[in-house]
């Protein structure tokens, strides 16, 4: 990560400070509340109607300690996603004024280990000894969603595999401590906090185009007009931010790759006791059971509606009625062959059905087990002057990440 934009001279009366935020996602809402708590002025400004519409409220919230990438066994990715991970739990019931507990799902994950995964299962039960021996190492394991000391890590027996699926194309089961958070909830709880905060001014449904540096300050180019001008400005969008970038100056060479996702909630008419299980590791799908009656679900083919290497203009894909149906309808289907009883637990479920961009370095597929996109431990910073540019990396990372930033920006 870069060095952070440090304030200097009279800027570092943090009342006269001016800060503006692209970008009402989960990165620019837990820097906004940092700073603002701190006493300084911040403008949040957004695309959408309200903070933390996106991809910050549409995804499954997995707060990683870095086993979903065993695509990765130099181990890198998992040792940059796992501080922001254990610090997640902390940092956010600050921000949000509140325990989290409500949220976080109630059982540890199963990781299935399908016969075609990027990764063999022999490679996996290694992959995954060893982000344990991280968690370990790091001493912090108490400060996650749930005390990680005596977790389990390890292979699934015989009995237990076919306890969990019946499946020929699963070779292997792994038990491991992650969990998640339901996004939606969290969302709210930032909204109102972001609400509630005096020195935050919130700028929405503006579409930001580029910024250009003045006497007075940073400007943002947008519709409609921002007139506001600022002493700091940091680009946390994840929708275009390479491109308002440009317009600063900071000239990312790095391929990006950009899809749009779609999630599926779930509300069971009553109790059920799914697993919270994934299929892995590539394209393939999970399920979250947050409560017994809240559940996410995705089948990585069915809610893939968009692909490209740069945006262009593009905005977020058409949904009607009748896609929402058979969107349900292909992930149910993708995830039925391995998670025995899942339809019938699902028998008069209420679905939501929403999504946003999500956004990586690199390209290729995650079929393939040479793509740079199974390695994720590229995020972070760079910087122009007081002009910042940050790249979230995971959902989990950034109110960590937030925080780093926020240091440098009050020196």
């Amino acid at each position: 990560m870069g060095r952070p934009y440090r304030a200097r001279g009279a800027l570092s009366m943090r009342s006269e400070l001016r800060v503006g935020i692209l970008g009402a996602g989960i990165m620019g809402c837990s820097l906004a509340l940092l700073l603002a708590r701190r006493g300084v002025r911040v403008t949040l400004i957004d695309q959408a109607s309200a903070p933390m519409s996106g991809a910050s409220r549409w995804n499954e919230g997995k707060i990683h300690l870095g086993f979903l990438y065993a695509g990765d066994p130099s181990l890198a990715t998992a040792r940059k996603l796992l501080p922001g991970g254990l610090a997640f739990r902390r940092i956010v019931e600050e921000l949000v004024g509140r325990s989290i507990e409500p949220a976080i799902s109630r059982a540890d994950d199963i990781f299935l280990a399908h016969r075609d995964s990027v990764a063999s299962a022999e490679a996996m039960g290694t992959y995954f000894a060893n982000v344990g021996e991280l968690i370990r190492e790091s001493g912090s394991g108490k400060n996650y969603l749930a005390d990680l000391t005596n977790a389990r890590i390890g292979r699934l027996s015989s009995a237990e595999l076919s306890a969990s699926t019946d499946s020929p194309d699963i070779v292997a089961g792994f038990a491991v401590p992650e969990r998640s958070v339901q996004t939606h909830m969290l969302a709210e709880w930032f909204a109102e906090a972001i609400a509630a905060e005096p020195t935050i001014t919130t700028l929405m449904s503006h579409r930001i185009t580029g910024v250009a540096a003045s006497k007075s300050g940073w400007r943002v180019h947008s519709t409609p007009a921002v007139e506001a001008t600022f002493d700091i400005l940091v680009n946390a969008l994840w929708e275009g931010r390479a491109a308002v970038d440009a317009t600063a100056g900071v000239i990312d060479y790095e391929p990006w790759s950009y899809r749009y996702r779609l999630s599926l909630f779930a509300r069971t008419a009553r109790e059920c006791d799914l697993p919270s299980v994934l299929v892995a590791t590539g394209p393939f799908g999970d399920i979250k059971n947050y409560n017994g009656r809240d559940l996410y679900l995705s089948w990585y083919p069915a809610g893939l509606l968009m692909e490209c290497t740069d945006m262009n203009g593009r905005g977020a894909p058409a949904i009607d009625a009748v896609s929402e149906r058979t969107i349900v309808e292909r992930t149910l289907s993708g995830l039925a062959p391995y998670i025995p009883n899942l339809r019938r637990a699902l028998e008069g479920a209420q679905f939501r059905i929403g999504g946003g961009w999500v956004v990586a370095p690199g390209g290729g597929s995650l079929a393939d087990a040479t793509s740079d996109l199974h390695r994720r431990d590229r995020f972070g910073v760079r910087r122009s002057g007081s002009y910042i540019s940050v790249d979230t990396g995971k959902y989990s990372t950034a109110p960590w990440l937030a925080q780093r930033i926020a240091e440098g920006v009050l020196g």
